[in-house]
């Protein structure tokens, strides 16, 4: 099992920036990838960015450019920077760890994003 707390989010400006962290504790030696998704109101939750375990990563293109995943692997985290924030990145993120058995996700944290 893995557990994961997130921090971080909130309320800003557009154009403005956030930082999200994932804490992951348990049995992370079997991750493969962590990462970020997001789930607005009335839409699917989507991909933002992810981190392999080698420290390879993928974001989507909408975030391409603006925001930035790091891990730690000496404190099993990962960090989101989110710059330039527009108000269509409003939602609630959820930390996600890949194991080779299943998924693992995070309690949710609402980031929202005025114009």
């Amino acid at each position: 099992q893995v557990q994961l707390v997130e921090s971080g989010g909130g309320l800003v400006q557009a154009g403005g920036a956030l930082r999200l962290s994932c804490a992951a504790s348990g049995s992370i030696f079997s991750l493969r990838a962590m990462g970020w998704y997001r789930q607005a109101p009335g839409k699917q939750r989507e991909l933002v960015a992810l981190i392999s375990r080698l420290g390879s990563t993928n974001y989507a293109d909408s975030v391409k450019g603006r925001f930035t995943l790091s891990k730690d692997n000496a404190k099993n985290t990962t960090t989101l920077q989110m710059n330039s924030l527009q108000p269509e990145d409003t939602a609630v993120y959820y930390c996600n760890a890949a194991s080779w058995t299943g998924d693992y996700w995070g309690q949710g944290t609402q980031v929202t994003v005025s114009s």
